[in-house]
């Protein structure tokens, strides 16, 4: 690029900033993977869950814990993510952990609970769409 010591800039230096630009970053902006920051934000913290060991909770199952008045203590995360994770060493892919008066169907692959209800309100107490179960 040529450097010109007077007020007025080159032909290369306005090409540099009139033509070659890239494009401002927005709140809708995509990464270079063609992915949104909330989609990288959410991946990532996913990743940071999952290397954890604790078990998130899909919309689904947020909104059932909230119609239900559900609300679980420490002590019963740390349980559910054992249950979630000694399913996942035995191979179950959709797991029903049951803590306490409480049942969870987690997907072990992604390390989410999918559903969550109290044992109490199940009609019947039948589980479908599970390939193992863990009492904790």
């Amino acid at each position: 690029m040529n450097v010109n010591n007077s007020q007025f800039l080159s032909i290369e230096q306005l090409q540099d900033q009139y033509l070659n630009r890239q494009p401002k970053v927005g709140a809708n902006a995509k990464a270079p993977s063609g992915m949104s920051f909330e989609e990288v934000l959410q991946k990532q913290q996913a990743k940071e869950a999952q290397a954890a060991g604790q078990v998130r909770f899909s919309k689904h199952a947020a909104g059932r814990l909230s119609d239900r008045n559900i609300e679980l203590t420490n002590e019963q995360m740390e349980r559910l993510g054992d249950g979630a994770k000694k399913a996942g060493e035995k191979g179950i892919r959709e797991s029903l952990v049951l803590v306490d008066e409480l049942a969870f169907i987690v997907n072990t692959k992604n390390n989410m609970v999918i559903t969550a209800m109290d044992q109490t309100e199940t009609d019947e107490n039948i589980f479908t769409n599970i390939d193992g179960a863990v009492i904790i």
